[in-house]
């Protein structure tokens, strides 16, 4: 069940520890997940049936360390499947053992994203798809190296020609690998059963964690509609030192009224993706409840909109277990 409401039906991988797959080029999985599942319809539009054969090279490509610099690490190291394509440790390691600078987001739902990254450096998912590759903490591989790397690959050489009727270029890398990246879907969650009418889907707890979501908890101001995050950037203090506020978009737009703001994730599939947040710092669900109960960290740049909350202990709970409802 949770593989189909991941909009991946049967496909699943397992990563070894320590060991990147390398996936047959020519193989697509007839039950991949091509239409969104139930509960994201209303959530954007959803990308247009691809071609399969751009999707399987993406796929590959994804799972092959033929894009890192000295040939270790591939997209799916960092965004393990296994873990709801996020990280389960704090920093991932990179190229040479070294150490990222945030925490890996999740992939899930990414083809409804509207800016990319904790910082929105991309502005659309193949240019965002390219930048780990280049990043030198990361991948390592330089964007000049790309395409000579892959027209000269016994593998994928034939398989971009196959694809796109020409060599390799880093346009049609991007495009491979976010043609992938648009179909790691997650929905058909517990709580879009709820809202369709099948009452028993949430027990009491989760039902009461749904009020409170939309009510008092405020909640849905950032996470809204129904890939339940509204896309924008917001600033709660996370990895705020001494109530100094981290750059965030402030680096990418200079501007100071985006000092200390950052991506606002989905709530679908948190349950598979801890840690949380740009640093990893909240181990848990009912961490994350806990610090916007007490309205996140102090920093002279804190959204308005935070504000610690009064919230019972169990009123916690319930929160939390209805943010869970949202991964099963």
């Amino acid at each position: 069940m949770l593989a189909a409401r991941l909009g991946l039906a049967s496909w699943t991988i397992a990563l070894a520890a320590g060991e990147t797959p390398r996936l047959p080029i020519d193989t697509l999985a007839a039950d991949f997940g091509l239409v969104a599942p139930p509960g994201l319809h209303a959530a954007g539009a959803a990308p247009g049936t691809p071609d399969s054969a751009r999707l399987a090279l993406g796929r590959a490509l994804f799972f092959d360390p033929v894009l890192s610099g000295d040939r270790t690490i591939a997209c799916a190291s960092c965004h393990r499947p296994d873990h709801g394509f996020a990280d389960p440790v704090p920093y991932s390691l990179g190229v040479r053992g070294q150490t990222a600078l945030r925490h890996t987001p999740s992939l899930l739902n990414r083809g409804l994203g509207e800016y990319f990254s904790w910082t929105g450096q991309a502005m659309t998912l193949r240019e965002q798809v390219l930048l780990p590759i280049h990043n030198q903490i990361e991948m390592d591989l330089g964007f000049e190296e790309i395409a000579p790397r892959l027209r000269g690959d016994p593998r994928f050489g034939p398989a971009f020609e196959a694809a796109f009727g020409r060599p390799a270029t880093i346009t049609d890398t991007g495009d491979a690998l976010a043609t992938f990246v648009e179909r790691i879907w997650i929905g058909d969650s517990a709580v879009d059963r709820f809202q369709s009418g099948d009452f028993d889907a949430l027990n009491e707890s989760e039902r009461a964690g749904l009020w409170l979501y939309e009510s008092k908890a405020g909640c849905w101001r950032c996470h809204a509609g129904r890939n339940y995050t509204d896309e924008d950037f917001h600033a709660t203090g996370v990895g705020a030192r001494e109530g100094r506020a981290l750059p965030g978009r402030f680096e990418i737009t200079g501007e100071d009224s985006d000092r200390g703001r950052f991506k606002t994730p989905t709530l679908r599939g948190l349950a598979l993706t801890a840690p949380y947040m740009h640093d990893g710092g909240l181990a848990t669900l009912e961490d994350v409840v806990a610090f916007y109960r007490r309205g996140g960290n102090p920093i002279a740049e804190r959204d308005e909109r935070l504000a610690p909350l009064e919230m019972t202990d169990a009123e916690a709970l319930n929160l939390a277990a209805f943010l869970r409802a949202l991964s099963r």
